[in-house]
Formats: C-alpha cells, structure tokens, sequence
C-alpha cells in the first residue's frame, strides 16, 4: 500500500494573497496532507484576479479549484471529498 494520498493525481490550484490568514492555513493543510499544488497569488497577477471572479462571482481568498471545481474560503470537508481524502 502506497503513503501517497489519491490526490496527487488531480490538479490543484490554490488562489492566494499574502497577507491572508485562511490562505496560509489552507496551504499548510494541502502540504500536510502531500496534495501538490500551484499557487497564484491574485495581488500580484491582476488576469488571475479577474478570472477568479469570473469563475467564482466573488473576489475573496482563499479559493482551491481542485479538477477545475472551485472552493470557497478553507472548506477542509469539501476539499477532502473533492480529493478523495480520508478525515486526518
């Protein structure tokens, strides 16, 4: 039996500030739980901004678009059934 999760087979990527609290805890979630992910940072990359609200209707962060289906804010439980994770 593997110590891989299932979710490095999907594509991970977390829409982040840098001074947002609930983007670090999110982040460090994904990394304790082995899941890859890219990083945007929307303060520096004005078309990622725009494009989040585009696919979100909303501005805020964190947003974790997992397999191109998008979560608002640090929803672990969401996160966990979208990745096919088991409750650490």
């Amino acid at each position: 039996m593997s110590s891989q999760p299932t979710a490095t087979r999907h594509r991970v990527l977390v829409f982040t500030t840098p001074t947002c609290p609930w983007c670090q805890r999110a982040k460090g979630y994904l990394r304790s739980r082995g899941v890859p992910f890219k990083e945007v940072d929307v303060s520096r990359d004005p078309r990622a901004a725009d494009d989040l609200v585009r696919r979100t209707g909303r501005i805020g962060v964190p947003v974790i678009e997992i397999d191109g289906r998008p979560v608002v804010g640090f929803d672990q439980a969401q996160i966990d059934r979208l990745l096919g994770l088991r409750r650490a």
